[in-house]
């Protein structure tokens, strides 16, 4: 057991440990849905957390002294080498930009964990840090950032920084948080210089795939995995017919984890993700189309592409905020899952397996995307 006793601790008896999965992802309690535990944010590798109790798949990991969430075991590593400092505080600030991104760099004396959250009107990327008292004297911004605003923070509990960032543009277009060695590092992307369709990097995510078929339709002939495939193909040409730059995650029948696919998709970084899905229900007199975000910012994209769907004489399902799915988790990038219809009801089964209707829908989608790209200009 770790001996060390901080003055911001609350408890007396815990274990040291570093955060070590590709997609770590800190939960804020027990509760589960089909899609896992309501997550509270991922978080990088070797963020150093005090395990201060278990469940069978889960640690209790104390963040500071009046917050605690849970990780998965399988993203945890024990630490017996490091020794906590009785206090931890902020350094620093640096607001500075290169030719792509700006930058928000604080230095710490310790990989703390923290929690990030977008805000709207106006935009704002705010971020917790825990177990930090602030001894940060100057914040120094660089003339060459280019979408950062301003930057301020709080100390909003004893052991609780917040940082706000406001951004000169209405929609948001993407984040990483991270550290670099004992710096925390926040990369903002800027909104691209032409939001013209034909500039546009278009990744598109065909659903399930291999091993995960995902649902099956009213007659159980119908595949998701196949269905989505082809959506996917018909979206890809039409976007390419139009002028974007488009990358697959898949093309072909094979098993991709979703983590894969979001590393994969953080080292291309397209401009905007569309997830194609079809929804399933126990009641076979559910059906329309629904889209699908995470993070508030990202709403924009998903009312549009749905308004749009809707136009196809589609029922609405409806728009779903805070969505517990993995490719909707990344801040990095705008996203938007589209669940395009329901296999289990009849009618919009008929429609799926339509070629006039795949084609169909990857227009609506396109202009969607548009009606986004205008709406962001304004």
């Amino acid at each position: 057991m770790a001996t060390a006793v901080s003055a911001q601790e609350q408890i007396t008896g815990y274990y040291l440990a570093r955060s070590s999965g590709r997609f770590t992802m800190l939960a804020t309690g027990l509760g589960e849905d089909r899609l896992g535990g309501a997550k509270m944010g991922y978080i990088d590798t070797a963020v150093l957390l005090r395990i201060i109790d278990s469940t069978k798949e889960l640690y209790k990991v104390q963040l500071s002294k009046l917050h605690t969430a849970f990780i998965s075991k399988n993203d945890l590593k024990k630490d017996t080498v490091s020794k906590e400092l009785p206090y931890y505080l902020t350094g620093s600030f640096s607001i500075k930009g290169d030719d792509t991104y700006d930058y928000v760099n604080i230095s710490l004396g310790e990989k703390l964990p923290y929690k990030s959250w977008m805000e709207i009107n106006s935009s704002k990327i705010v971020f917790d840090i825990y177990g930090v008292q602030s001894n940060t004297n100057w914040i120094t911004q660089l003339k060459n950032v280019k979408e950062i605003k301003d930057v301020y923070f709080n100390q909003v509990e004893d052991d609780i920084v917040r940082v706000t960032v406001e951004l000169k543009h209405s929609q948001h277009w993407g984040y990483t948080l991270g550290y670099k060695e004992n710096i925390l590092s926040l990369r903002v992307r800027r909104q691209p210089a032409s939001l013209k369709f034909n500039h546009m990097y278009i990744a598109i995510d065909a659903g399930h795939g291999g091993s995960n078929a995902g649902a099956t339709g009213s007659n159980g002939k119908s595949v998701e995995k196949n269905y989505t495939l082809r959506y996917a193909n018909e979206l890809e040409d039409f976007l390419k017919s139009k002028g974007a730059s488009v990358m697959m995650t898949r093309t072909s029948d094979t098993t991709i984890n979703n983590i894969d696919r979001v590393l994969l998709l953080q080292s291309v970084m397209p401009d905007l993700l569309i997830s194609l899905h079809f929804n399933s229900s126990a009641n076979d007199n559910v059906k329309g189309a629904s889209t699908y975000y995470k993070h508030i910012g990202f709403k924009p994209v998903t009312t549009a592409i749905l308004n749009r769907l809707l136009q196809l004489q589609v029922s609405e399902f409806g728009n779903v905020g805070n969505f517990n799915f993995t490719l909707n988790a990344p801040t990095d990038f705008p996203n938007s899952l589209v669940e395009i219809a329901f296999l289990s009801n009849a009618d919009d089964e008929m429609k799926i397996i339509d070629p006039l209707f795949q084609r169909a829908v990857a227009k609506k989608i396109y202009k969607g995307i548009k009606d986004w790209l205008k709406e962001a200009k304004e």
